[in-house]
């Protein structure tokens, strides 16, 4: 099925790529310019030179080049810290989520596995892909995602790990992503695009390879009381009428899509099947009968 839908439609956002190369772009110019400021201060004024401008300029590069360094030691205590504080899964640890996660690396190309962990999020609904050091790939589900929901939200629960392992196959949480990136994604609305346009991706492949999955994206909207009673078909129109100025200008700042959005577009691409009838007949779909 994920092979099938791969050939039909490519697993990465299309306008992810060239977003990611102007970030890139972009974060080369701002490391040109701090070590500027370091070293022969070129870009600084003269009438700012020798001053206590010049000593703030010269703080302030400092500070925003040591991003990077600080990056590579946040990865390692955030590994030390999950490995501390979350359930390592394993063949008789949760078998059917490592099945899972076993199943989709092998898809995906993900080699080797990524390990998996589960964590309390205190009602908090969440799941992380991440990486330490060059190859050491995991990830992290918290329990409120499937316990005590109707049949462990089994579909949903492997729509999203097929996300995070999405995550991993398109590289965005690999050392060398994040530091060609790791100055030019503080710019506001330009990072948080990115960030967008990486979960539509991640979406894309979450929903290949769990075609039944959309109860993960309805568990996000709803939350895990109220899931269960959600109108799919309802939800998919609302999220298909969702637009205007304002609902564009209020995402600017968001690392993630509208998430009404999300389940729609996986729709409107035929991941997640047939458009529910009613979406289909506001959207002028044709319906099989």
């Amino acid at each position: 099925m994920a092979d099938r839908i791969a050939r039909k439609f490519p697993l990465r956002h299309p306008a992810e790529n060239p977003t990611f190369i102007l970030m890139v772009v972009l974060n080369f110019v701002i490391l040109g310019v701090l070590i500027d400021f370091l070293t022969s201060l070129a870009l600084i004024p003269p009438a700012l030179r020798d001053t206590n401008w010049e000593t703030a300029w010269r703080a302030a590069a400092a500070a925003i080049i040591a991003i990077a360094p600080a990056l590579l030691i946040a990865r390692q205590v955030q590994r030390a810290s999950t490995r501390g504080t979350a359930l390592k899964l394993s063949r008789t640890q949760f078998p059917d989520l490592y099945a899972s996660t076993d199943e989709f690396a092998g898809t995906l190309g993900v080699h080797p596995a990524p390990d998996l962990y589960l964590t309390n999020g205190n009602g908090t609904l969440n799941a992380f892909a991440a990486q330490s050091g060059w190859t050491n790939n995991y990830v992290v589900l918290t329990n409120e995602l499937f316990a005590n929901l109707r049949n462990e939200n089994r579909e949903g629960t492997r729509f999203i790990l097929g996300h995070e392992l999405g995550h991993i196959r398109l590289h965005h949480v690999s050392l060398w992503y994040s530091l060609v990136l790791c100055y030019s994604q503080l710019i506001p609305v330009l990072g948080p695009t990115l960030s967008r346009l990486r979960e539509y991706s991640c979406d894309r492949n979450g929903a290949a390879l769990e075609s039944n999955g959309e109860m993960g994206l309805v568990l996000l909207t709803a939350g895990r009381y109220a899931a269960d009673n959600v109108q799919v078909n309802e939800l998919v129109t609302q999220g298909r009428q969702l637009g205007g100025f304002w609902v564009g200008i209020s995402q600017l700042p968001r690392s993630h899509p509208w998430t009404v959005r999300r389940i729609w577009r996986l729709y409107q691409l035929g991941l997640f099947g047939v458009v529910p009838v009613q979406a289909a007949h506001d959207a002028g779909v044709p319906q099989d009968r």
